[in-house]
């Protein structure tokens, strides 16, 4: 069990954290606003938001950028269906574009790309700062009494 590759990758880093005396409290708050500023849809802004909000709050910088980096895949995963939200909430026609549009117009024609998607982002961007806060409390609350559990059975194996 504790070879796997999701024990090493997910679960050791947050026992080391506990480990170093970092709270369960604070180790819950660094994995939900990672998660929840991982998704946030505009691409390539997350790593500073998260490195932001880690500076601010005092969290762990290392453990929300890796919440962050791994919630990348989902980020994309939702990219247009926020982009498709956010066109409905700016009152304009869906956007016709798949991932690889995107990505293919970023690398030939940004300006372009940024002219036909901002409107769309903001109205993505409104929807993200609707779910993200409930999205955050559910991680949080989620995370807090499991992450509480393991603080104390770590703290009780080194007694």
């Amino acid at each position: 069990m504790k070879s796997t590759w999701p024990y090493r990758k997910i679960v050791q880093p947050i026992v080391d954290l506990l480990r170093q005396g970092i709270t369960p409290e604070k180790i819950a708050l660094s994995i939900a606003l990672g998660a929840v500023l991982g998704i946030f849809p505009v691409l390539g802004s997350t790593t500073l938001l998260c490195a932001a909000a880690a500076v601010v709050l005092r969290l762990n910088l290392p453990a929300i950028q890796l919440v962050n980096y791994f919630i990348y895949p989902v980020q994309l995963i939702l990219f247009l269906p926020f982009l498709q939200a956010g066109s409905r909430v700016a009152g304009r026609a869906p956007i016709a574009l798949s991932l690889t549009d995107v990505f293919g117009m970023l690398k030939s024609a940004p300006w372009s790309l940024i002219k036909m998607l901002w409107i769309a982002s903001l109205g993505a961007m409104a929807i993200w700062l609707v779910v993200s806060p409930l999205l955050a409390a559910a991680i949080y609350f989620a995370l807090t009494p499991v992450l509480r559990r393991l603080g104390r059975r770590i703290a009780s194996a080194r007694a």
